[in-house]
């Protein structure tokens, strides 16, 4: 293979050992085995197994970013959610990679510059990832210059669906279907907090449920609120 066509195939190969178990379980034998290579050879392309390991992580956030990218049709709602049921995909076979993107956890010694320098790297992915996130959804709501508020709404959103879904991995105790439907319902029901304290939120909010169908995720939220109340 050509030398960038060998490093793809490390990278997918080690993607998919972390993708099983935590990264700090996978060995640099078993990934040069897994890839039909010898040891000698895998560090011809990478220095160690933490550079493979960070190539690994900036693989895995480019995908990750990149199942916030939704056509800009149609209900916001519906969006939303099909936009929550790629991010549960990619969490899904993703497992352990996944909470190792997010927990920030080289496999290096906490105290050297080496480690201080691949967790500053790792933080910037994981940024990249929100920021991306971040900008999807101000696209979807077709708003340029967010308020504070909008802007609070949109990063905590983003926040608790990287937290659900990771105590989702630790059990999976909630039908993933639900909680992908929740956090739908959770974008809503911020938004509409938010509208209870601003104008300009609360012209958003009426935006967004004006095109919302009968059967639409924020309709349902309505309506589960409305029977709650009664």
């Amino acid at each position: 293979m050509e030398v960038e066509e060998r490093r793809q195939q490390l990278i997918g190969v080690a993607l998919e050992l972390f993708s099983r178990r935590s990264p700090e379980e996978v060995s640099i034998d078993e990934i040069a085995s897994a890839a039909g290579i010898s040891r000698p050879l895998l560090y011809h392309y990478f220095p160690g197994k933490l550079s493979l390991y960070e190539a690994a992580l900036k693989r895995a956030s480019e995908d990750l970013a990149a199942r916030f990218v939704e056509p800009e049709e149609g209900p916001l709602g519906a969006r939303l959610l099909r936009v929550m049921r790629r991010f549960f995909d990619f969490v899904d076979d993703h497992g352990p990679g996944f909470s190792a993107l997010m927990r920030s956890g080289p496999a290096v010694s906490a105290g050297s510059a080496r480690s201080r320098d691949a967790l500053s790297r790792t933080h910037a992915l994981i940024d990249s990832v929100r920021q991306a996130a971040y900008v999807q959804i101000l696209a979807h709501l077709r708003v340029q210059d967010p308020p504070a508020r909008l802007e609070l709404v949109i990063r905590s959103w983003i926040s608790l669906a990287e937290s659900t879904a990771l105590l989702w991995l630790d059990g999976r105790r909630v039908p993933r279907g639900e909680l992908e439907v929740q956090l739908v319902h959770d974008f809503g029901a911020l938004v509409a907090v938010s509208a209870a304290y601003d104008a300009d939120m609360a012209a958003l909010l009426r935006g967004v449920l004006r095109d919302e169908p009968n059967d639409g995720p924020f309709s349902d939220l309505i309506t589960r609120l409305v029977a709650l109340a009664s």
